[in-house]
């Protein structure tokens, strides 16, 4: 009997759900200023992530002016990426992530009010990689700028399963 490419990537781990996306967990780079995460008490603390990818920042503007809707969704759906791999430094698999509560900072023109619309992208691939342990309480807000010039910056708090 043969396997379809989605149950031959395990797709009853998260790691395979990642993997049947065509998507990998990034290696963060070190910042002599913070840490990626802290763990306190049986919360862990994920220190706010930009849309970096191999090394790079992804794009800079501000969303509603130079950066497109679709872009910024992009922009945060690599974020939470960056964010469950600091969460994965933590807890040292991605099947013990269990996501609390979600940030999501948007660097948007003041009559955008789509920010929950870029913040669903990031809730979308938790939900997708995670399952119920990536549904969250979460927050957008718009904000006037941030590091970088990033469109977009997500924080996160998590706890280990």
């Amino acid at each position: 009997m043969s396997r379809s490419v989605t149950s031959a990537a395990n797709t009853d781990s998260a790691s395979g759900r990642l993997q049947a996306l065509g998507l990998a967990l990034p290696e963060l780079r070190d910042n002599p200023y913070y840490v990626h995460h802290r763990t306190v008490g049986s919360s862990i603390h994920i220190s706010g992530q930009l849309p970096y990818k191999d090394g790079w920042l992804m794009g800079q503007g501000i969303v509603g002016r130079e950066v497109e809707l679709e872009t910024a969704r992009e922009f945060a759906r690599h974020a939470a990426l960056n964010c469950l791999a600091a969460a994965v430094q933590a807890v040292g698999d991605l099947d013990r992530v269990r996501i609390v509560q979600m940030l999501v900072f948007v660097a948007s023109a003041p009559d955008f009010g789509l920010q929950s619309k870029v913040a669903d992208a990031a809730s979308e691939l938790l939900l997708e990689v995670l399952g119920e342990n990536g549904r969250l309480a979460r927050t957008a807000i718009g904000v006037a700028g941030l590091p970088l010039n990033s469109p977009v910056e997500i924080q996160m708090v998590c706890t280990a399963v």
